[in-house]
């Protein structure tokens, strides 16, 4: 598909249509003071398919240039289809997973990440996720608000950080940060991803299965795809062993997550950091349950500093759309 910057030709008389799937959580605010820019398509709101939904807003599909979206809806190659003068999607997550980036390659749509800026949080929230299941930081804390004076301590020791030797499932951007951080620490670092990094030192494992056996802890990083899926089974946790701890700031789709809360009743592993699960917003009530499992809600990224950086980078998306086209010429 030929994609021209006279798509986003200004035009006092009619607002861009912007189709907004999710929607992300800075949406309510990026709509308020953009109202005058953009007329917002909410598909998020009327559960129809998309073009009776388009129908009833009175919207030719053909006029639709740019989707705003977040992980909370897909946007399948039937959505991409439908919109035939589709020219860009803005994703605020740093994952792709839920976008069908073959049909976007195939008609030329452009996919900007704007999640990307919140690498360093995600990292510092690997690492916090780590620190409080090995310390047991937020066990002791329901420990002290429910203790009796006139009992005895009895809460179980902690594991120290320093010198673990710790896998990175997926060395990107936010892997980096992760190993970067952990070296601090004094940690062992080792990694799998799709294919060895030329210019890193860390230890490479071609096989997720032998980084299990030579980890004290994974860090999972990578993106999710049919070859990730479940791809931390069972039989990985068990490489792991008993005092193993997962940490998974990726998403929650890579782990066989009815094998993690088995393994972690059982004692099969030490523990488990998760921001990610593998059907939110639901969460297994076991792992509720478990004093060895920390829980976040897919919240690494949500700082204040994030919602600035992402208002910021929103605030223009056709500077975004004509940064994309002339990357093509």
């Amino acid at each position: 598909m030929a994609v021209a910057d006279e798509h986003y030709q200004d035009d006092n008389k009619e607002l861009q249509p912007l189709l907004v799937f999710g929607p992300p959580l800075i949406f309510e605010v990026f709509e308020s003071r953009n109202s005058h820019k953009y007329l917002f398509l909410k598909a998020f709101s009327i559960q129809l398919p998309l073009l009776e939904f388009l129908t009833t807003q009175n919207v030719d599909p053909s006029s639709i240039r740019t989707i705003l979206c977040n992980q909370l809806q897909p946007i399948t190659a039937n959505v991409i289809r439908l919109l035939p003068s589709l020219a860009l999607i803005v994703t605020t997550t740093i994952g792709n997973d839920h976008i069908d980036l073959p049909e976007c390659n195939r008609r030329g749509v452009q996919v900007v990440n704007v999640g990307s800026q919140s690498t360093e949080d995600v990292a510092d929230m690997a690492v916090g996720l780590l620190i409080d299941v090995l310390y047991r930081i937020s066990a002791a804390d329901r420990y002290v608000r429910k203790w009796v004076p006139s009992k005895p301590w009895n809460l179980p020791p902690g594991s120290k950080l320093g010198g673990k030797r710790v896998g990175i499932v997926g060395l990107g951007r936010i892997g980096g940060e992760v190993a970067k951080r952990l070296e601090a620490f004094n940690c062992r670092i080792m990694y799998h991803s799709r294919h060895k990094k030329p210019f890193v030192s860390y230890t490479f494992y071609s096989n997720i299965l032998e980084l299990a056996s030579n980890s004290d802890v994974l860090v999972l990083c990578c993106s999710l795809t049919d070859e990730t899926r479940h791809m931390i089974n069972r039989e990985v946790m068990l490489a792991l062993g008993k005092e193993g701890v997962i940490v998974n700031v990726g998403r929650g789709a890579l782990i066989d997550e009815n094998a993690l809360v088995q393994c972690l009743m059982k004692g099969e592993i030490r523990g488990a950091g998760l921001d990610v699960f593998e059907n939110e917003p639901e969460v297994p009530k076991e792992l509720i349950t478990l004093d060895n499992v920390v829980l976040s809600p897919h919240a690494a990224a949500l700082t204040s500093d994030y919602f600035t950086d992402t208002f910021s980078f929103l605030s223009n998306i056709k500077d975004i759309f004509q940064q994309e086209c002339s990357k093509l010429r």
